[in-house]
């Protein structure tokens, strides 16, 4: 069968069901929101029981915040990279600095009141991601994980092998963030970023679908190294 993607929207926060021979999920979205999950999978035409992965893109709250949840209504292991493990595992609130004038103009404003609203339980991931390649065949998706450091230490993405690649954090593509593509605005490390994307586009990345914002064309971000 063609491949499906189905984006499931929690707020500013976007999740992606793919679909092939197998069913994944990327990303857990924020804390609280199972019953939006059951809401958006009931107009899918899936079913829930079959989604077998969850893969954590990096281990922010706002990604991994329902994750537990999820996988109670589903059945499927969630992955995650070892180097965020912990922030999942011991429900720790992290948001990385800012690296432009807004992006650190935001954190400053929001962190102090999502830190004290924003809670999780943490739970133990079934998969603990390295920083080689993760094959995804065995889930029934022609794919694998990639690690993308940059964004935090444990960033991965999802790259599939007709181009798609499911980036998390390492772009950002909608208000607040930005109005259009772009490096990420909050990141650990920017540089690292960069690198992150130069590896990307050399495996074949074609089509971008940011954890924030729309989907966009890779050749924005080619751009952008370029400058």
């Amino acid at each position: 069968m063609s491949i499906q993607i189905y984006p499931i929207r929690f707020g500013i926060n976007r999740c992606y069901l793919i679909q092939d021979a197998g069913l994944i999920m990327i990303d857990g979205g924020p804390p609280n929101k199972s019953i939006a999950f059951k809401k958006s999978i009931s107009r899918i035409p899936i079913d829930p029981n079959d989604i077998r992965l969850i893969i954590l893109t990096h281990g922010d709250f706002d990604h991994v915040g329902s994750a537990p949840e999820i996988r109670l209504i589903t059945g499927a292991k969630i992955a995650i990279h070892g180097n965020d493990r912990l922030n999942f595992e011991n429900s720790l609130y992290n948001w990385p600095p800012g690296t432009t004038l807004w992006g650190r103009f935001l954190r400053f404003v929001l962190n102090p009141i999502l830190k004290i609203s924003l809670k999780f339980s943490g739970d133990k991931p079934d998969i603990i991601l390295k920083n080689s390649d993760y094959p995804l065949n065995d889930f029934g998706i022609n794919g694998k994980i990639v690690y993308t450091p940059g964004h935090t230490k444990g960033s991965v993405s999802v790259l599939l092998e007709s181009g798609e690649a499911f980036v998390g954090c390492m772009a950002h593509n909608n208000f607040p963030f930005r109005f259009k593509p772009g490096l990420p605005i909050f990141a650990e490390d920017v540089d690292e970023v960069k690198e992150s994307w130069k590896s990307l586009i050399q495996q074949g990345a074609r089509m971008i679908y940011p954890a924030h914002g729309d989907p966009f064309p890779v050749d924005i971000i080619k751009k952008i190294l370029n400058n």
